[in-house]
């Protein structure tokens, strides 16, 4: 029995590099949350019902976009996935701006050059100004 266990153990050890190897990430696809909180926030300036939004994909920011706001904070579940951002729209040198909450669905993330990158929404900015505000007492 004793023999079982540690033949056991060996094979376990020796499978870890291995499912850690598995486990490796391709870190070209994956964006750190510090190379997007700050960022600009876009619209398209597209009609909800007009468009392809579902199936878009973008390599980098249209000229024809309105940069509305910057990235404020990256929203996580307690299992680690984002459902969102807090986007800062409106007001003019912090002063009068909003924080509203965009779900993972109403935006994109679109590359900006080196390691930056900008959210893209069809939310134009009045809609925005119109969501609730997400405040500090909003998280308490």
């Amino acid at each position: 029995m004793r023999l079982l266990t540690l033949s056991i153990a060996a094979a376990t050890a020796a499978a870890i590099p291995v499912v850690a190897q598995e486990m490796a990430t391709d870190y070209e696809n994956l964006i750190r949350t510090r190379n997007l909180t700050g960022e600009n926030v876009y619209t398209t300036n597209e009609a909800w019902d007009e468009g392809t939004w579902a199936d878009a994909t973008w390599d980098a920011v249209d000229a024809g976009w309105n940069n509305i706001g910057e990235i404020e904070d990256v929203i996580l579940n307690r299992e680690g996935e984002m459902v969102g951002i807090v986007a800062e729209v409106g007001g003019f040198l912090d002063i009068a701006d909003k924080h509203v909450m965009l779900s993972a669905d109403d935006f994109r993330i679109v590359p900006m050059g080196n390691d930056d990158y900008a959210a893209v929404t069809r939310w134009n900015e009045e809609q925005l100004e119109e969501l609730q505000d997400v405040d500090q007492g909003w998280w308490e």
